[in-house]
């Protein structure tokens, strides 16, 4: 048994059988209800949820069976077993074509009796919760869920609603960060698919000698360390949908054997003899362009081809400002509810540094500092300060200097703001100074003469 008391309903005649079942169940640790006849007990499901019915099958008035098509319309999920002294075939098939979960003939054997009601309980419990988990998942993945108003966001979602229902490989290209996981399992749960597994496979982030083996499957003894077969992640989705991330990693003789899974839709397994035919849809993505891949000798065109059927651009949030209060909002909701914590709003200047910043790690940069911002909160509102030092910048935190420094003077406070100005575009252009003077709209030698002033050390230049 679980900690949670389960409560039972007994719907049966006999005043001495509901005695005894009552005390045998109360001793368990359940909590017990008895109806004597049928419209006492439908009464009482009208009003009240029960973890299981024991239902009597020969009752006056309507029979069990006569009652179970009613007590299943009131609650369709709830467990039923039928309890009668006349056990015959035709009794047994009736009930459980009606909807029982079992049958129980009396004299009954109290240990089996118990063991039948816990594990009609277990297998309800375990349903009801696949049910909420594939109705959240629903939820979570819908295009509506997917948050963004902006222009480029529309037509992308316009685009995966045609996409989903069809049987068509897609490729979703974007930065790292974009949210592109997130694309793919919306398809995914939006597709008649939906029902079968979907499998995300970072191809970038599994050694090479193992790529093979983990997406295709291998035969014992098929290597060294292969002591059992072992399934390949395209035979455990079969029927649903795969998501290979970063494509753009996979080495070219697995390149090979994919383009061949994705045409003939079956592969051998590693030191296999037999090939294994799967039903799956193949989701890619990457964050490099695959057509220069293939232009630079480092992607099959013939695969780029056949993945790119149907291509989904995500864009860099950037490029798409205007969905960042919504997406910030969005995720301090969904901390708040993790955390247990009150609904958290972003205070004005919080807004604004959001705005002001270039986010290069995307959707994901974002929604971790909104995570942060939740936890460390102690106020309804995201102050500033709780935000990344990458996210306030250097100009906020020289804004800032006077709450620190209270004898600072003006002239103290604009040098310092001029130098984490000009450090932080330094840093923006990997140290850069010809670059960083012509942002700056000034002569080289200015630059140079500030740097100087300011003591700013210049690091070594280089994009890394």
């Amino acid at each position: 048994m679980s900690d949670a008391v389960r409560s039972i309903l007994i719907i049966d005649d006999e005043a001495g059988i509901r005695d005894s079942l009552e005390t045998l169940l109360t001793l368990e640790g359940f909590t017990v209800t008895m109806a004597e006849e049928g419209s006492a007990g439908l009464d009482l499901l009208t009003r009240n949820e029960y973890d299981l019915l024991l239902l009597d099958l020969s009752l006056p008035g309507e029979s069990g069976i006569d009652l179970l098509p009613r007590i299943k319309a009131l609650r369709p999920q709830m467990p039923v077993i039928m309890i009668t002294a006349y056990g015959t075939v035709s009794n047994v098939v009736d009930a459980l074509r009606a909807g029982a979960e079992n049958f129980v003939q009396k004299p009954w054997d109290n240990e089996k009796l118990l063991a039948d009601i816990r594990t009609a309980i277990a297998r309800h419990k375990s349903e009801a919760e696949v049910e909420h988990l594939r109705r959240t998942l629903k939820q979570r993945y819908n295009f509506e869920n997917i948050v963004g108003k902006s222009d480029a966001m529309h037509r992308l979602l316009d685009l995966i609603a045609q996409v989903a229902p069809s049987r068509s490989t897609v490729l979703v290209q974007g930065e790292s960060g974009t949210g592109k996981e997130l694309i793919a399992k919306a398809i995914h749960m939006n597709s008649p698919r939906r029902d079968n597994p979907f499998v995300a496979v970072n191809t970038g982030a599994v050694p090479t000698e193992l790529l093979e083996s983990t997406l295709f499957g291998h035969t014992k003894g098929a290597f060294t360390s292969a002591i059992a077969a072992k399934k390949g992640l395209l035979e455990v989705a079969d029927g649903g949908t795969v998501f290979l991330d970063e494509i753009g990693t996979m080495p070219m003789e697995t390149q090979a054997k994919i383009l061949r899974a994705l045409q003939e839709r079956k592969f051998m397994a590693v030191g296999g003899v037999q090939e294994i035919a799967v039903d799956v849809r193949i989701v890619a993505a990457s964050n490099v362009n695959l057509q220069q891949a293939v232009k630079d000798g480092r992607f099959r065109e013939d695969l780029y081809y056949r993945l790119s059927v149907i291509t989904l651009e995500l864009p860099p949030l950037r490029t798409r400002k205007e969905d960042i209060p919504l997406l910030a909002d969005h995720f301090l909701k969904k901390y708040a509810d993790e955390n247990g914590l009150p609904e958290r709003t972003l205070a004005p200047a919080t807004l604004r540094a959001l705005m002001d910043y270039e986010w290069p790690g995307n959707v994901r940069e974002l929604e971790n500092a909104m995570e942060r911002g939740v936890v460390l909160s102690t106020t309804p509102a995201v102050t500033p300060d709780l935000l990344p030092q990458q996210v306030l910048g250097n100009v906020y935190a020289a804004a800032n200097l006077m709450e620190h420094k209270p004898d600072a003077s003006l002239f103290e406070i604009m040098e310092e703001i001029e130098r984490r100005i000009i450090t932080d575009r330094l840093e923006r252009c990997a140290w850069n100074q010809t670059e960083t003077a012509e942002y700056f709209k000034i002569p080289l030698s200015t630059l140079n003469q500030k740097v100087k002033r300011l003591n700013i050390e210049i690091r070594k230049r280089g994009r890394e």
